[in-house]
């Protein structure tokens, strides 16, 4: 079946079909929904969570089929850590990362080759592409989460006096600044530039050096978001994702991952009023599950910005992926080399034994 049958399809339609191909698929199929995807789409998810967490519970799941609502890294990641009998799926492949993007494995390969690699551990935030968890893989790196940044930074100070961090610039320079790591030892490294932009000098200096990348979506926050929150509410609380830049993080009362932000904002009292720096799906749907505990979720920016790319991802694309494998056609699958996959999953069980 061709997806141009399904796209003028209504969300209603769609949903009443949706149902009934999971229900005949059963237990061959499970659905998975990253927090920053639609309501439309993220209602008919199996699990919910972040995009590593799902892919664990993917592999652990046993079902054939494993359809990844989110982006095209997550889906990656859950083929590499599933088993050969099942298959990762990616309703819509334009669904990327933008961050992801940011960083590829020939502008990552000339930066280790102008760097001081025998002193530097690599790291890739997950939000990377598989080939870029290979080359941490067979390069002493390894893998970090907005949740196990700090463990897995720590590990990697352990190996080597220095670390490489990408995509990410914000994740990088927020977690080890909490550690203890100055700004001045901190370099960011300008891929579009020779040596990245940085002295040797620089280089020698830092303990860090720092990908220029960025996720679109937390760049937009600025600190005046959050002094205009407090002028209106001295009460109030701000929670941001480290993705946000480093002055919005230093204003927050509090910082962490999606799933952070989620039980802390659960876990306050009634009669709280939290602005919250992260994609508007997810405080959406917070400020919506909060009302009945009388507490109060704003989101940040006064403009939204959505992930225009985990955007792509809508019940039509659900609904073409899962007729298809009704009739016995997989569409979409998304297949990482075995070389790479080896290689990433090195990388990754790294991460697993310093934060299980």
């Amino acid at each position: 079946m061709d997806i141009q049958q399904f796209l003028s399809l209504d969300d209603t339609q769609c949903e009443e079909r949706i149902v009934a191909a999971k229900a005949a698929l059963g237990k061959r199929l499970i659905i998975l929904g990253h927090h920053y995807q639609r309501d439309e789409v993220f209602k008919h998810a199996d699990y919910t969570g972040d995009s590593l967490k799902l892919s664990r519970q993917a592999a652990q799941s046993g079902a054939e089929y494993i359809i990844f609502c989110g982006v095209h890294f997550m889906a990656e990641v859950a083929e590499i850590l599933s088993n050969s009998e099942q298959i990762a799926i990616l309703p819509d492949l334009a669904a990327g990362c933008s961050m992801a993007d940011m960083a590829n494995l020939e502008k990552v390969e000339q930066a280790w080759r102008e760097l001081p690699a025998e002193h530097i551990t690599p790291i890739t935030y997950i939000n990377s592409a598989a080939d870029l968890k290979a080359f941490c893989g067979r390069n002493g790196g390894i893998v970090c989460t907005s949740t196990n940044a700090q463990q897995v930074l720590e590990w990697a100070f352990s190996q080597r006096e220095k670390v490489l961090f990408f995509p990410d610039q914000h994740l990088g320079r927020n977690t080890t600044y909490r550690m203890g790591i100055p700004l001045e030892q901190m370099a960011l490294w300008d891929f579009d530039k020779p040596n990245g932009g940085s002295t040797p000098e620089q280089i020698k200096a830092a303990k860090t050096i720092l990908w220029d990348g960025f996720c679109s979506v937390h760049q937009q926050f600025m600190p005046e978001h959050i002094d205009q929150f407090r002028a209106d509410y001295p009460d109030g609380k701000v929670i941001s994702h480290p993705e946000c830049p480093f002055e919005v993080c230093q204003k927050s009362d509090e910082v962490g991952s999606t799933e952070y932000i989620i039980k802390t904002i659960n876990a306050s009292p009634p009669g709280t009023r939290w602005l919250v720096g992260t994609e508007v799906n997810l405080v959406n749907r917070l400020a919506q599950e909060s009302k009945s505990e009388n507490k109060f979720v704003d989101y940040m920016a006064p403009i939204v910005c959505k992930c225009s790319t985990m955007y792509r991802i809508d019940p039509q694309h659900l609904l073409w992926t899962l007729e298809n494998l009704l009739d016995g056609k997989v569409v979409n699958q998304i297949k990482v080399a075995p070389q790479v996959a080896a290689e990433a999953r090195l990388a990754l069980e790294r991460m697993f034994e310093v934060s299980p």
